[in-house]
């Protein structure tokens, strides 16, 4: 399976270099939108599985955790999480004022590629994905009201933690009250990497 996760990641990042190189970027803006809808349905399939920044943040933090670049911590001006949508709506102004005055299309979407690079090589890859990213927080909104994600058993979980080490996105906790690991869908990027760790298989895409 994951290999499978991995072929695809690999294609889409393709996709989207090709569609870059040709200047077809409002393709890939589409196909975001679409993906919106998606969520709704699917969960957060595109941040997982079609994300061009996820693709390269995932070689990105194995890279600096060979080099023990990376912290724990956080920046503490992101912790009220409004950065994300004050990012999105500046993305989305400077590419509009961009083509508007100058008649050029910023290539907003390397850029932020770039960014979610260099941020991956200090902070855990969940300071990106929750509090910076200007896709994420349109995808967290639509993702909370998922029909399908990955969910917890909570008969079979043992409260190990395992998931909670592998989670991108810190969407998956064991709760101090029931010993049992609870997943945010609103953030969960259904990546599997939780079912993978899972000793139990308690963690399964369901309904």
């Amino acid at each position: 399976m994951k290999y499978i996760i991995t072929t695809i990641r690999v294609l889409f990042f393709v996709l989207f270099i090709f569609l870059l190189l040709n200047g077809k970027m409002m393709l890939w803006l589409a196909l975001y939108a679409v993906s919106l809808l998606a969520a709704l349905l699917f969960g957060r399939v595109y941040c997982g599985y079609v994300c061009p920044m996820n693709t390269l943040m995932i070689p990105t933090e194995w890279l600096s955790k060979k080099l023990k670049l990376q912290t724990d911590t956080s920046p503490k001006w992101l912790s009220s999480g409004k950065f994300a949508w004050f990012a999105l709506v500046g993305s989305i102004a400077i590419m509009l004022l961009a083509q508007k005055l100058l008649h050029k299309n910023i290539p907003i979407l390397l850029i932020w590629l770039a960014v979610s690079v260099l941020i991956t090589i200090r902070y855990k890859p969940a300071v990106f994905h929750n509090l910076i990213c200007p896709f994420g927080p349109l995808q967290k909104v639509f993702g909370r009201f998922a029909i399908f994600s990955e969910r917890v058993n909570k008969e079979d979980c043992i409260g190990c933690k395992l998931c909670e080490k592998v989670c991108p996105s810190d969407a998956i906790a064991v709760k101090p009250g029931n010993k049992r690991a609870e997943i945010e869908t609103s953030l969960c990027l259904q990546c599997t990497s939780c079912q993978e760790v899972c000793p139990k298989d308690a963690i399964h895409y369901s309904k």
